[in-house]
């Protein structure tokens, strides 16, 4: 439900907006619970503390944003505050500044929440509805609206407004499209077979403990309230599904298709609106006798419709102008108008294919119907359900029983699982996050979690089996390749260090590596995307510092991620050019305005910051 919501809302604070109605549980349904008890700041901006409890919603709702990806928690922490810092720091700014979006503005941003629709359109009462599910008024809401498009409007004001000089992107270009020359030559690994000694593994064992980790696991019970299931305990009477069927017919209709075409007698710098119109007349009397496709090829002035007959299409409201539409929508199959005025002149139009709109009995559609009036009633429980268990679980922290208990659903159990995998329950990874969060392991419920198939999840760790070193005699074959692979790469890069050193003191590339039975090779004039090197070659390339002249060059030496070493002279570097493409430039030029703009917005920002007073509590 949320995910598909918030792929439709693109604003960084007015996805903000969405995480207060759209996660009335996991992240509002404590409010009534929390309202009365007042918690100490443990964040501090300005005048404005943020409780523990502000906090840990912030960062539950940063969490979402990154939930497919492994992100330490600590670090996802620490982000959740800067932006609530920021984001903070930012509303006072507009505050203060007395900024104000207009009321149609708020209106039409409200309207086009997905959340407060039914058909498509927005719907009073169920704007209502969810609000006051969440102990919220309109007016309420309004004003978190305004205040979040108005701290969007301010942040879009600085980072859509950057430009960037026609003398900074020829330098850019000159950098971009720059071309270098080398020589290098590339010294390969050379197995190491002998066997390191039991000091050797010991050292190397201690010294890598973290690498022979076994892997952390879990399990948990939880608690699943399930939209699905609440569905098969609801029977609809008859009369129920007639009005729901009634109220909602159009969802068990198809759509009146209409297939129009037509002939355009356009108005020009040669040809008078009076013209066209009586161009359109006389086509029409030799339509009395000739077929409208052939007239259409010969005299349209739309000429790409005219090649197939003047065919437009399946016809759509809102495509053409009003009068036009208001014509093609009347007439029957067959039948040609009247001269019908536009913009670009007069239209002949008719109709080719004509199915009039149908509605389905409600015998036929009887079981889709019960299914939504079953799902209607079911969402109504499910969100107060939803409610008590995210209240109960807080009360009672310590277990799952009261909430089973009150709420008549089931404890259920998972396997072992780890922080990457597992089955049933664990196989969604927000499950996983939530079970391997501080909060949880220390023996706490866990948060909410919201799945794809419409159900709410409430864990408790069951059995954590913390990451342990496996033993040496365990991990000892692996730690005798590593350690020949390791003396592989250090000969490698000695001998890489002894050539570059060579070359530093003068010594021609080719004599430099003569003893090592390695071949030199030339490369003129590449380009940052050549395909020539490998790409961490090719990057150090680019980034080495431009020769003095030819006799002192640079020398660098690159490791691969195997271990094998380049050892690059750099000779020459030759400037870009404006790449002559339109399309790159304007690319080029959008990117970096772009990075100029969210660096103006992080320093304003700071800017703010510096004058405000802000304090974190660890």
């Amino acid at each position: 439900m949320l995910t598909k919501i918030r792929e439709k809302t693109k604003g960084t604070f007015a996805w903000g907006i969405l995480i207060l109605i759209c996660v009335p549980f996991a992240l509002m349904g404590l409010n009534n619970y929390t309202d009365n008890v007042k918690e100490s700041g443990v964040v501090v901006v300005g005048e404005t503390e943020f409780s523990q409890y502000d906090v840990q919603q912030a960062y539950e709702q940063f969490k979402q944003q990154y939930a497919e990806m492994q992100v330490p928690e600590a670090i996802l922490k620490q982000q959740a505050i800067e932006k609530l810092i920021s984001d903070e720091l930012l509303l006072q700014h507009v505050m203060a500044e007395k900024l104000n979006v207009t009321d149609a503005t708020v209106r039409e941003f409200i309207a086009a929440l997905q959340y407060f629709q039914k058909e498509g359109q927005f719907n009073k009462k169920q704007y209502e509805s969810v609000l006051g599910r969440q102990g919220m008024s309109p007016a309420q809401f309004v004003n978190r609206v305004r205040k979040a498009l108005l701290m969007e409007q301010f942040q879009k004001g600085i980072t859509e407004s950057s430009f960037v000089s026609k003398q900074e992107i020829e330098q850019f270009f000159k950098i971009q499209n720059q071309t270098r020359s080398i020589e290098y030559a590339t010294v390969k690994l050379n197995a190491v077979k002998a066997v390191p000694s039991e000091a050797e593994l010991n050292e190397y064992y201690l010294a890598h403990s973290n690498d022979y980790l076994t892997e952390e696991k879990a399990s948990v019970e939880y608690i699943k309230l399930s939209l699905a299931e609440l569905m098969t305990a609801i029977t609809p009477s008859d009369a129920q599904i007639k009005s729901y069927y009634e109220e909602n017919k159009v969802l068990y209709s198809e759509k009146e298709r209409r297939k129009i075409s037509h002939i355009l007698f356009a108005k020009t710098k040669d040809t008078t609106l009076e013209q066209a119109l009586e161009k359109a007349k006389e086509a029409k009397l030799r339509l009395v006798k000739e077929k409208f496709p052939a007239i259409a090829k010969a005299l349209s002035d739309d000429k790409l419709t005219a090649k197939v007959g003047g065919d437009l299409g399946l016809f759509e409201v809102g495509v053409m102008e009003p009068g036009f539409e208001k014509v093609a929508a009347s007439l029957e199959l067959g039948q040609v108008s009247e001269p019908v005025e536009s913009a670009f002149g007069y239209h002949l139009i008719t109709v080719t294919e004509l199915v009039p709109a149908v509605t389905k009995e409600l015998a036929t559609v009887a079981d889709d119907v019960k299914k939504a009036v079953q799902r209607a009633e079911a969402e109504i429980t499910f969100y107060e359900l939803g409610e008590s268990l995210t209240e109960l679980s807080f009360e009672n922290s310590d277990n799952l029983q009261v909430v089973a208990e009150t709420l008549d659903l089931k404890v259920q159990k998972s396997t072992l699982f780890t922080r990457n995998a597992g089955t049933g329950i664990a196989a969604d990874i927000k499950v996983r996050n939530m079970a391997f969060s501080e909060s949880v392991l220390q023996g706490n419920n866990g948060e909410p979690v919201e799945l794809s198939d419409d159900s709410l999840v409430i864990v408790r760790v069951l059995e954590h089996q913390p990451a342990e070193t496996k033993s040496l005699d365990q991990v000892k074959a692996g730690i005798v390749v590593a350690i020949q692979a390791q003396k592989a790469k250090d000969n490698a890069q000695k001998t890489a260090e002894t050539i570059k050193q060579q070359l530093l003191n003068g010594v021609a590339f080719n004599a430099a590596v003569k003893g090592q039975k390695l071949k030199v090779k030339t490369l003129n004039n590449l380009a940052r995307n050549n395909s020539d090197l490998a790409w961490q070659v090719n990057q150090a390339v680019f980034k080495a510092a431009k020769p003095n002249s030819a006799a002192d060059s640079t020398i660098i030496v690159v490791a691969s991620a195997e271990g094998e070493q380049t050892i690059v002279k750099l000779l020459s570097v030759t400037a870009g050019s404006v790449s002559g493409e339109a399309e790159k430039e304007k690319l080029a030029t959008m990117n970096i305005s772009n990075a100029l703009g969210k660096a103006d917005y992080a320093a304003i920002i700071d800017g703010i910051r510096v004058n405000t007073a802000v304090s974190v509590k660890q």
